[in-house]
């Protein structure tokens, strides 16, 4: 179904009920978008819906009104502790905003009652609240909805209260894939019952995702909803009235050119988003120093339970600027997003046109622009043909100053902000070795003298990736770095503690910490080597077997392994699995069970994990 005529709500085959069309009044939705004028009539005639439109397009009243008009046309009315409904999304932030949405039509239909259901809060309370309360509407992040199924031991039976269920919606399903809950999607599923409406929402449609219509949708209607003026044969994924830029700059001149534009738009609400969780730390405390009289909110995946009151607040603000990962990139709504700032290229191409999308939103006009290294230019037509994505080259920024002296100085008056400095340079050099698009971001063609510049650091961490490097270019700060001290005072006691200590082991001619915890040196991460030393530990066991029969055993084992390596090759290569699966799958060994945890994984670089 391509492009639908939008219209007012009385145009649509089927009438709603007289509660919701207020509530339509009266937050001032007086016509439909295509999404909504496409699906509601579908759901409503208890059809499953597997619907693709572009981000910002209107998807969460597609669901939210049908789901309150099926409930309204039962039989027999919902219990306390039945579910007629759930929503299940991968973000608390989406979670948290369809939640409001459904809030405020439920107004007028006190007979119904919802719970939300994400991480960040206390499980326990949620299990009381529902005990308390009920709920007939339930909206979850997966890994607490599966986790409240396992809880019937605390006397919450919530695999008895879906048996009512009446319809579910996947919102953002195929994020819901990428980001690793499938096996706890399939968890969920087999909770609910078979007789049900479901509704698939995305902006981009995938292979998993087409998987997951033919298992978990009877006869489903597909619906791929173009806007206005888009051709039908365009595969268009972001909004129209979006102009996309570029813009390129030096490693060492880049972070200078983001604070010139952040000033220069400082009346404007922005969006920046950086690659890991240690960039948004860094950078984040950065543009607060440097950008007066601006509110500056940082929000990224590791952060528990700050993340709620921080997305409400910066929802709240007539201008200002969010510094923040991927976490913010799907289906979030936020009002009046004037820019988004793409400092980092994403991991994906698909997460560039979902970052794109938190601005010109529903019909409005909004602006992006992304950050590029001049060896990173050719990324430009890469977007324009995978992802029909045209971006157009902006003038350089005007009044450009060096202010990376100044965050030097940030760094040397506490302790806290060179560690930051340290961690975000070493989390974006391994997130860059992960890039999707290899041929363009070589992590073997950075310039780290540059980008070392550019990150102000006072010298060089010790890295896998700087072994054996002479970076002449990059003068290391002549201050004794040790000597930095934390303004936190009881983080510099415990320092000088351990100081103390280490000089104590030292006068003894002891080794220093010996009986601490030895820790593994970590590798560069585009050099793993685990195959290599599985492979030399069967060597070695070969060789110690020598003579005792067990050398054909031995050979069937390495066998194997090599035909496990290949059959995981051939499915990252065949688009069955991520490249990150690929990695995880190819350096656990062929004995190792498969699993999977409720997001991206999570190490001490700061890589982002929503």
């Amino acid at each position: 179904m391509d492009n639908t005529t939008e219209g007012t709500w009385d145009t649509l085959p089927v009438k709603l009920n007289d509660g919701i069309l207020q509530t339509l009044e009266e937050l001032k939705f007086t016509h439909m978008t295509p999404v909504q004028s496409a699906c509601i009539p579908l759901f409503m005639s208890n059809k499953d819906v597997a619907a693709e439109a572009v981000t910002g397009s209107g998807k969460t009243l597609a669901f939210v009104i049908p789901i309150i008009e099926l409930l309204l046309k039962r039989e027999e009315k919902l219990k306390k502790m039945q579910v007629g409904a759930l929503v299940v999304t991968p973000t608390r932030e989406l979670a948290l905003q369809i939640s409001e949405v459904m809030g405020q039509f439920i107004q007028k239909f006190p007979q119904f009652t919802q719970i939300l259901l994400i991480g960040g809060t206390n499980p326990i309370e949620d299990v009381e609240k529902f005990k308390d309360q009920g709920a007939n509407i339930v909206i979850a992040t997966p890994g607490r909805l599966e986790d409240m199924f396992r809880r019937k031991g605390e006397g919450l039976d919530l695999a008895g209260s879906v048996k009512s269920l009446d319809v579910l919606v996947l919102d953002e399903a195929d994020r819901l894939l990428d980001m690793g809950f499938e096996i706890s999607l399939n968890t969920i599923l087999g909770y609910l019952p078979k007789q049900r409406r479901t509704g698939l929402f995305s902006a981009t449609q995938t292979q998993e995702l087409e998987k997951l219509v033919r298992a978990g949708l009877r006869n489903p209607v597909r619906i791929t909803v173009k806007e206005k003026g888009v051709a039908a044969t365009s595969t268009q994924k972001t909004p129209s009235k979006l102009s996309n830029y570029y813009i390129v700059c030096r490693p060492e001149e880049k972070f200078n050119n983001l604070v010139a534009f952040l000033r220069q738009h400082k009346h404007e609400k922005n969006l920046v988003f950086f690659s890991t969780c240690a960039c948004v730390d860094y950078y984040g405390r950065a543009l607060e120093t440097l950008i007066k009289k601006v509110t500056v909110h940082s929000i990224h995946g590791k952060m528990k339970t700050k993340r709620n009151k921080i997305f409400a607040d910066f929802r709240a603000l007539k201008s200002g600027i969010l510094v923040c990962t991927d976490v913010m990139a799907r289906g979030i709504d936020i009002p009046d997003v004037n820019w988004v700032l793409q400092y980092d290229p994403p991991s994906s191409a698909s997460a560039f046109v979902h970052r794109c999308g938190r601005t010109a939103r529903i019909g409005n006009l909004g602006n992006a622009l992304v950050f590029l290294l001049p060896m990173e230019e050719s990324y430009v037509n890469f977007l324009s043909i995978n992802q029909k994505c045209p971006l157009q080259k902006m003038s350089p920024v005007s009044d450009v100053v060096d202010i990376l002296p100044k965050v030097k100085t940030l760094s040397l008056a506490d302790r806290a902000m060179y560690d930051r400095s340290m961690r975000a340079f070493v989390s974006f050099v391994q997130a860059y070795a992960k890039h999707e698009c290899s041929l363009i971001f070589r992590t073997k063609e950075l310039d780290f003298a540059a980008l070392a510049r550019g990150f102000a650091l006072l010298r060089l961490p010790k890295m896998p990736e700087l072994k054996g490097k002479t970076l002449p270019d990059f003068v290391e700060t002549t201050v004794d770095t040790d000597t930095i001290r934390y303004k936190d005072k009881n983080r510099e006691k415990q320092r000088r503690k351990l100081l103390a200590e280490l000089a104590e082991q030292r006068e003894k001619g002891e080794e220093p910490f010996q009986h601490r915890r030895k820790f593994v040196k970590t590798k560069a991460w585009s050099k793993q080597k685990t195959r290599k030393d599985r492979r030399k530990k069967n060597a070695a066991k070969r060789k110690r077997n020598e003579g005792s029969g067990s050398d054909v055993d031995d050979e069937d084992e390495d066998m194997k392994e090599i035909l496990n390596d290949t059959r995981i090759l051939k499915k990252l290569k065949k688009g069955q699995i991520s490249e990150e699966d690929f990695e995880k799958q190819i350096t656990r060994g062929p004995k190792s069970k498969h699993k999977t945890a409720d997001g991206p994984s999570r190490d001490g670089s700061g890589a982002e994990d929503v």
